[in-house]
C-alpha cells in the first residue's frame, strides 16, 4: 500500500456550528452542506491543498458509517497541525481561531525541537496545533 492520506474526517456535534467555524472563523472555503441528514450523509468538505480534504461529518453518523460506538464530545484521539511559513504567524493564527470561537489549549510558545507553536481546540474538542518549524519550510500565504 502507497502511503497516502486525501481526507481528514472529523466528527462534530452540531454540523452548521462546525461548517461556519471553519467557514466564516476561519476563512476556508467549502461548498458548504453536502448530503441529506435523514440519510446520515450529510457533510461539509474544505480543500487543503492538493489532493487533501477536510470533512466535516456529524458524529453519530460518522459512528454509523463506521460501525462503532459513538464517542463522547468533546474527545479526539488525534492532533490536527496547521504549520506557517514565519513564526509571527503562529499568534496571528492563533488569535483568529479565538475570534473565530476556539479555545486556546497553550498559548504559542518556543519549543524544545527549536520552532514555536500553539494549541487551540475547535468548537467539537478536536485540538490543533499552529506551528513553525525552521527546519521543516513550508510556502508563504
Amino acid at each position: 500500500m502507497k502511503p497516502r492520506i486525501s481526507v481528514l474526517t472529523l466528527g462534530v456535534d452540531d454540523l452548521a456550528r462546525a461548517v461556519a467555524f471553519y467557514r466564516d472563523g476561519l476563512g476556508w472555503p467549502t461548498r458548504g452542506i453536502v448530503g441529506s441528514a435523514e440519510q446520515h450523509s450529510a457533510a461539509a468538505f474544505f480543500a487543503l491543498q492538493p489532493g487533501i480534504q477536510l470533512a466535516l461529518f456529524p458524529r453519530a453518523s460518522l459512528a454509523l458509517e463506521v460501525g462503532v460506538a459513538e464517542p463522547p464530545s468533546g474527545t479526539s484521539g488525534c492532533l490536527l497541525s496547521h504549520n506557517v511559513a514565519r513564526r509571527e504567524q503562529v499568534a496571528e493564527v492563533m488569535a483568529q481561531a479565538a475570534a473565530a470561537g476556539a479555545r486556546i489549549l497553550r498559548a504559542p510558545r518556543d519549543t524544545a525541537w527549536g520552532g514555536h507553536a500553539g494549541y487551540f481546540q475547535d468548537p467539537d474538542g478536536h485540538p490543533w496545533e499552529v506551528a513553525w518549524n525552521p527546519k521543516w519550510p513550508v510556502e508563504d500565504d
